[in-house]
């Protein structure tokens, strides 16, 4: 290959790399909006945005298309994290909360699958919203433990294309669909529209009429409630 053609062919990635940024953008924007309910700074929620800006970027820049992975799956864990490593500078949950998700922990232990909120509730003698405020907190703290699952309605509401694991990938989607039929309505109007609609949470508060902050609650639940199930049928 000659260098003319080695030059067209590097300008011609580094122009497919900036329309996946410039693509993509608004997706940051919707992952942030699930992540930032406790930040009232806009400063600290431009710092947020800028991280999952440079998460997108990273995964622009490491994106095979041979892989036949839609990019916004490759790309979802990487500005999740990054707008998760940035969060946690800011410590944006309190010693009480703290102290509640370990109460949570000792009960989820003692629990048989799945495990609901409201059982998690009657457990520990916490009111629901304080259980599923703590649901929403956890993934700043140990994501490895205590994943709050979005990877996984991501990953199987996006994904086409003739991946490696499709049957896997076919037979996660179909006890999904079941479980999600099992959600309680408004969780399952929120995961729905969240995932399937692309709506930012304002936009979901909007449309059911409830404030930002309380959709972002419903989302953790349905998200956990979720987990619960499909790890149940597994």
């Amino acid at each position: 290959m000659n260098s003319a053609s080695k030059t067209y062919r590097r300008s011609a990635t580094q122009i497919d790399r900036e329309k996946l940024i410039l693509d993509n953008i608004d997706y940051v924007g919707r992952i942030l909006s699930t992540m930032t309910i406790a930040v009232q700074s806009p400063d600290e929620r431009e710092n947020l945005h800028s991280a999952g800006i440079v998460g997108l970027v990273e995964a622009a820049n490491k994106f095979d298309p041979s892989q036949k992975i839609p990019f916004r799956t490759f790309a979802f864990r990487r500005i999740q994290g990054a707008i998760i490593d940035e969060l946690r500078k800011l410590s944006p949950v309190s010693q009480m909360v703290l102290q509640q998700i370990g109460k949570l922990k000792k009960a989820y232990e003692h629990l048989k699958p799945p495990v609901s909120p409201e059982q998690l509730s009657e457990e520990t003698g916490l009111e629901l919203p304080q259980v599923v405020l703590c649901l929403e907190a956890m993934r700043f703290l140990k994501p490895e433990e205590w994943n709050d699952f979005s990877s996984i309605p991501h990953l199987t509401w996006n994904a086409s294309g003739n991946l490696a694991d499709a049957e896997e990938i076919a037979d996660m989607k179909r006890q999904l669909a079941e479980a999600i039929q099992e959600l309680p309505e408004r969780e399952r109007i929120v995961l729905t529209l969240y995932y399937s609609e692309e709506l930012k949470l304002k936009e979901i508060g909007e449309v059911i009429e409830v404030s930002e902050s309380r959709v972002s609650r419903i989302l953790a639940s349905a998200k956990f409630r979720l987990k619960e199930l499909v790890h149940a049928k597994a």
